[in-house]
């Protein structure tokens, strides 16, 4: 965990709790939220490594826990809970919109990338971008479930950062599935690695080309 990160906790009754770590950024008030995966934490390397890097590139970063996370601390979410996971994401913005007047962004790793893509096709208007980390294009070994049945309703400008060695979605399944989105996107591969992103080949510097990724796409659409 960065020295740097303020610890964020808002626990409200009848709300989702939210609980993460905020990275500041000097001189500025766009913001991101950004989540982890099925099996992870907010405290995950390459979440942290982001949030260090978006906040240097003047991009405030809480990278949170979602609801199903701070239930429990190991184990997969349920399918029957994955719409208060998306009001976790909903409330965090919420909260920071309360300290930063600027651009948001939202988006996480596999599921969390998922459930904030959902989240955005149901409420266009709540971000300015999404951010997609090994967006999980369908189960490994089975192409023809496909989780696209939201992209023709996200409005949002939407970056996705991908492996070429995912087994959640090849490259090439992930360009026909973003035509489905009526919104800029731009997908960014990542020779020769997996679902996780970061590996020993890429860990000084994958981080830093994401972010950049991310800054020159959406200093273009927002």
């Amino acid at each position: 965990m960065a020295e740097a990160a303020e610890q964020i906790v808002s626990v409200e009754p009848d709300r989702a709790p939210v609980h993460g770590y905020l990275h500041h950024a000097e001189n500025s008030s766009d913001f991101l939220v950004l989540t982890h995966g099925a099996g992870g934490n907010c405290n995950g390397p390459l979440l942290v490594a982001l949030a260090e890097q978006f906040a240097a590139a003047g991009v405030n970063t809480l990278r949170c826990d979602l609801p199903f996370r701070q239930r429990r601390p190991s184990g997969p979410p349920s399918p029957s809970t994955a719409k208060q996971d998306q009001e976790g994401l909903r409330r965090a913005l919420a909260v920071l919109r309360t300290r930063f007047a600027g651009r948001a962004y939202v988006g996480g790793a596999s599921y969390g990338g998922r459930q904030a893509s959902m989240l955005v096709a149901s409420e266009p208007a709540l971000v300015d971008g999404l951010l997609l980390l090994s967006y999980p294009l369908h189960p490994p070994g089975r192409a023809a479930q496909l989780r696209t049945a939201h992209f023709p309703e996200i409005k949002t400008p939407t970056l996705f950062v991908s492996g070429t060695k995912d087994g959640f979605g090849s490259i090439a399944e992930l360009e026909a599935a973003i035509k489905l989105i009526p919104a800029p996107t731009k997908l960014v591969p990542i020779q020769g690695a997996g679902h996780g992103l970061l590996q020993k080949s890429n860990r000084e510097t994958l981080p830093a080309e994401i972010v950049q990724a991310s800054v020159e796409f959406f200093s273009v659409v927002t």
